[in-house]
């Protein structure tokens, strides 16, 4: 849903990273969005008309299997982009796209996204192209992570992972998730997800009650956790540095 109310758009670390002459042609263009909880940004293989910039929303990327099971392949939040294959010489969409963490983003059409990169001296000089093959390096990074740990890793290291991941993004250890949703991201039953998730909070590890997650023992949930996160964790730092150091070389 558009929103008429206030929100920064330069939360959302790639815009912040912008030239400011490329960000005052961007600017206008904007819309600040508010996406809700399970809301289906695009499906895999529509065709793409806007680039999304999440700015307090997080985002699951899921590739679906013909039995009807979807797993989540990346998580987006305001490090990154949504639709970035339509930037890559590819207007639709690669995966579904979720929203697991209600909040807000800004699009942008793809026509007015082109003719911004076209007046701002084309794609191979302007700082937007150069962020977009930055983020999709990282995005690249986490997708095959994805596959290494679905493969090797078992459902309680993966889901102290998941709850690592969203905290981060969210910036609170307090999370609304049902465990349906989770195990439908994670593409395992939600019996899986409940004693799992039973097994934790034994552990006091987290508080889940209710379709609220609150996370106890970050210590010991980043050690329970498998090594994809802080693979993960320290990809998202290096992003973030090499966005800010973008941002000071203008």
């Amino acid at each position: 849903m558009k929103m008429t109310a206030t929100c920064d758009p330069k939360e959302n670390h790639i815009l912040n990273a912008l030239q400011k002459t490329e960000f005052d042609l961007i600017e206008p263009h904007l819309e600040l969005m508010s996406m809700s909880r399970a809301e289906v940004l695009f499906e895999a293989y529509d065709k793409l008309q806007y680039i999304y910039f999440p700015v307090t929303a997080t985002t699951s990327l899921l590739c679906g299997l013909e039995d009807g099971v979807s797993v989540e392949v990346a998580m987006v939040g305001n490090e990154g982009i949504l639709g970035v294959s339509a930037l890559l010489g590819r207007d639709e969409g690669l995966t579904q796209a979720v929203i697991n963490i209600p909040g807000h983003c800004y699009r942008i059409s793809l026509n007015s996204l082109h003719d911004v990169l076209a007046r701002s001296g084309g794609r191979r000089t302007g700082t937007l192209q150069k962020l977009i093959l930055r983020y999709s390096q990282t995005l690249f990074l986490q997708m095959s992570q994805a596959i290494a740990c679905n493969r090797r890793h078992n459902l309680e290291q993966q889901l102290c992972y998941w709850l690592l991941a969203s905290s981060d993004r969210s910036r609170s250890s307090h999370l609304l998730m049902t465990q349906e949703s989770i195990a439908y991201i994670l593409g395992v039953r939600r019996e899986s997800i409940t004693e799992t998730a039973k097994k934790l909070q034994e552990a006091e590890l987290i508080e889940y009650s209710r379709g609220q997650i609150e996370l106890k023992d970050r210590e010991k949930l980043e050690t329970t956790a498998c090594e994809c996160y802080s693979v993960m964790k320290e990809e998202s730092i290096r992003l973030i540095q090499d966005l800010q150091t973008s941002l000071l070389d203008h």
